[in-house]
């Protein structure tokens, strides 16, 4: 069972879940645009063996403050926030989407503090054809005002995103999500020949790899973070 948590991340109010020994080495999830932490609760169990799992509600999201401002580098600076109030000096971080480049920009700013990195379905920062979201009907989990915030970033990121990949030092496995995802798999697959430790997967379970395919994508996670089953067991 995981706890449910909240800590002052920068006068935010970060909710978060706990679960896994207290003296485990830390596991750090970030969720996607529009989901939050309870995203991960099915895969958790098989983390919290070898880690200390950590799992926020970003900004804007479920139970986090909605404080109205949002930026992928706001996004950036919480996580590193959050590590620092916690005393986390080293994670292992699995990044989907969103929470991924929240994660590769935490990674390329601070490589000290990313040991290795999952990111999940993140294409490499490219532009890409500008959309316009469409807000859904009813009660929303999370801050619709993010939405077009982080989404005219991933549209038009900032270029030095792109060249400040070849900085991070962590080992990186990036899981592609197959044909049948929205997101562009050649970015995915730019993404993990930028980073000079990166590798790719694929996983053919869409965009939601870990929600579709939980089995394949967290035994992929396990086998990198975990190479030859170093750490507690």
């Amino acid at each position: 069972m995981a706890d449910h948590r909240s800590i002052d991340v920068g006068g935010i109010r970060l909710a978060y879940q706990v679960s896994g020994p207290p003296d485990a080495p830390p596991l750090l999830l970030l969720h996607a645009l529009g989901e939050n932490s309870t995203d991960w609760e099915p895969l958790v169990p098989a983390f919290a063996q070898h880690w200390r799992v950590y799992f926020p509600d970003l900004r804007g999201h479920g139970r986090s403050e909605w404080p109205g401002k949002y930026s992928l580098e706001l996004m950036r600076d919480d996580v590193l926030g959050f590590l620092d109030a916690l005393g986390l000096d080293q994670v292992d971080v699995i990044g989907h989407s969103m929470g991924g480049v929240a994660a590769y920009l935490l990674a390329e700013d601070h490589a000290q503090r990313v040991r290795r990195l999952v990111l999940e379905d993140v294409p490499a920062p490219l532009p890409r054809q500008v959309t316009s979201p469409i807000r859904p009907d009813g009660e929303l989990t999370f801050d619709w005002e993010a939405v077009p915030a982080l989404r005219r970033q991933l549209d038009t990121p900032d270029p030095r995103w792109l060249e400040r990949l070849s900085g991070i030092t962590a080992e990186t496995l990036v899981v592609a999500g197959g044909p049948s995802s929205h997101v562009d798999q050649e970015g995915v697959g730019e993404l993990a020949r930028r980073i000079p430790r990166g590798r790719l997967v694929t996983i053919p379970a869409g965009h939601m790899v870990h929600a579709a395919e939980p089995v394949k994508f967290t035994r992929a996670a396990l086998s990198f973070l975990r190479p030859e089953g170093e750490g507690p067991s």
